[in-house]
């Protein structure tokens, strides 16, 4: 079983992708990793509404693609995981309203992490999106009212290799004050 830094440096954002369904197994197994994500208060706010064949085609060619973040290369994905998130929960107004904290975006964030670590642990490739056409995606998925879009996954087998990844030193991010 491979360590955690080592599924870490593995995981990179894919935008080519093999034409390979996703085996449900392990949609199913990244969507239980995200459900133990730690969320504010436990409230669990968010879903994961995963689309296939021709909703996820429908996303991909209707709600993607806009400038100036082109991402028409999602279309080549088999999935587009969908991420929504209750907005309307009275301890994230509250946090909200206090704090300037908007704490359903911080649970969805840990939780869409827990969801592509899994992935790159099973050999899948994921990239998120955050530029996408918000109302037209509710609105072909009937999101009720209160529930709002977060961030879209694309998920897949990757089509070729991986580059390796380049960060920032760790000298330039780190600081230990007394």
């Amino acid at each position: 079983m491979p360590k955690f830094m080592d599924i870490v440096k593995q995981r990179r954002s894919v935008r080519r992708y093999r034409s390979d369904p996703v085996p449900r197994e392990m949609l199913e197994k990244c969507i239980e990793a995200a459900r133990y994500a730690p969320t504010a208060c436990d409230t669990q706010s968010w879903r994961f509404i995963v689309t296939e064949r021709e909703l996820k085609d429908r996303i991909a060619k209707g709600c993607l693609g806009e400038l100036p973040v082109p991402n028409k290369w999602a279309a080549e994905a088999p999935v587009i995981v969908v991420m929504a998130s209750a907005r309307d929960l009275v301890t994230h107004m509250i946090g909200a309203k206090i704090k300037g904290t908007n704490y359903e975006l911080i649970d969805a964030g840990i939780a869409g992490e827990h969801f592509v670590l899994q992935a790159a642990e099973l050999g899948l490739g994921t990239c998120w999106l955050g530029w996408f056409k918000k109302r037209k995606i509710r609105k072909l998925l009937k999101l009720p009212a209160g529930w709002d879009i977060t961030a879209l996954i694309t998920v897949g087998f990757a089509e070729g290799g991986m580059s390796e990844k380049k960060r920032i030193p760790i000298d330039e991010i780190r600081e230990y004050r007394e």
